[in-house]
């Protein structure tokens, strides 16, 4: 191989070319990019950025003098418009091409936004991108109003960045609960005490049918209900749209995402996709799953790098997420499933507790605020598949280390 590109400078890319040269590619790496920075990762975006607690440049995955080092093609603000399979190139808007022996999508995806009246008014931000963050963050300050569309993982944390710098914040949530799809009914009691108890007010089983502009710069947010909420800026926490479309009009096979194997191979055997953008068997789940989290863009742009490699690679991991919100650390290990077990170690109105799910004496995901230690256990205890009793992971004298 001469020359293998990838599309996405994102963190999955990033570590994708990263992974090409660690593992002794000697050929052309060209790494494209829409956006203006180097490869970095967004989870800081909507945290310590956000909030001013870090700059920017601290997302970047590497230093500038490591990304130079790697000796990369790299083209920063360059967008691909095509992926012609059978001359194995892909074209760009400026009008230029790039051949490739190998090519990796790591295409991520974008904030989706709302399909209302005023949707694209200024002062209604996604967040999603740097310069998202860093138009955003002004906008968190004593004396300003924003109103959160959205009450997931997103939208809470540009909640609670909005409480911590003083703003206040109302979370407007479509749903019956917080987090609906990802955690279980008493983890969503705890997030909305959570944010209740710092000051947010939280809507909840409430649509947005409009925004509106008003004489004097600030936004009109009307509901579903017929209420209206005056505020400086809207953040918008609607999920991700995942960036397929070059893959589909390239005839690769997508499903909400680019179908992937566990070697991160797509339906052409010279063309591998990682990140937000894929779709991947996962065992834990039990069907193919499309991940956005750090943890994948990670691992998923090192394997998918490996295998366009000829490396061995299965694909296939436990999946972990977290969020930050005011002082509070949640994690999750795995798949809750309804049809789990679950025990409960601590007291959930302790602010520290760990919900585990069981499939007969086995462990199979495991949540919790504040938990890390016990959590870096229960990990082991899924991968592992230990056997354990549901009496000793409910005990808090008895430490996990044991089992």
């Amino acid at each position: 191989m001469d020359r293998i590109v990838i599309i996405g400078a994102g963190q999955a890319g990033g570590w994708a070319a990263r992974t090409l040269r660690k593992e002794g590619f000697a050929g052309s790496v060209v790494l494209i990019g829409e956006e203006a920075h180097p490869p970095h990762e967004r989870p800081p975006l909507s945290k310590a950025v956000l909030v001013g607690e870090a700059p920017p440049e601290s997302t970047h995955l590497m230093k500038a003098e490591a990304l130079e080092e790697l000796a990369l093609d790299l083209r920063r603000q360059a967008r691909v418009t095509s992926i012609d399979r059978g001359t194995k190139q892909v074209s760009l808007a400026d009008g230029s091409s790039v051949g490739y022996d190998r090519l990796i999508l790591c295409t991520g995806g974008r904030a989706r936004k709302l399909d209302v009246p005023g949707a694209d008014l200024p002062g209604v931000f996604t967040l999603r991108t740097i310069e998202d963050a860093l138009g955003l963050a002004p906008m968190l300050e004593p004396g300003k109003t924003v109103v959160v569309v959205g009450g997931g993982w997103i939208g809470l944390e540009a909640a609670a960045a909005a409480r911590k710098k003083g703003a206040e914040a109302t979370v407007v949530e479509i749903a019956s609960r917080l987090c609906e799809r990802t955690v279980p009914p008493e983890v969503s009691e705890y997030l909305l005490a959570m944010h209740k108890d710092r000051g947010a007010d939280v809507l909840l089983g409430t649509g947005v049918v409009a925004f509106a502009a008003t004489p004097d710069s600030r936004l009109v947010v009307t509901l579903s209900s017929g209420q209206e909420l005056a505020c400086d800026a809207v953040v918008v926490g609607a999920g991700l749209i995942p960036n397929d479309e070059l893959a589909r009009a390239a005839g690769l096979q997508c499903a909400g995402g680019v179908i992937v194997d566990a070697q991160c191979r797509t339906s052409d055997p010279d063309i591998y996709a990682a990140g937000d953008v894929t779709v991947t068997p996962s065992a834990w789940a039990g069907r193919p799953i499309r991940l956005e989290s750090w943890q994948n863009a990670q691992e998923q742009g090192v394997a998918a790098a490996r295998s366009a490699l000829g490396m061995e690679v299965h694909y296939e991991p436990l999946p972990w997420f977290w969020s930050d919100q005011y002082d509070m650390n949640l994690q999750i290990y795995g798949m809750p499933m309804p049809a789990y077990h679950v025990v409960v170690r601590g007291r959930p109105d302790s602010g520290r507790f760990v919900m585990f799910y069981l499939d007969g004496d086995r462990v199979k995901a495991a949540l919790g605020p504040n938990s890390a230690r016990d959590l870096r256990f229960a990990r082991r205890l899924i991968e592992r598949q230990t056997p354990v009793k549901p009496e000793q992971l409910a005990d808090p004298e008895l430490s996990l280390s044991k089992l």
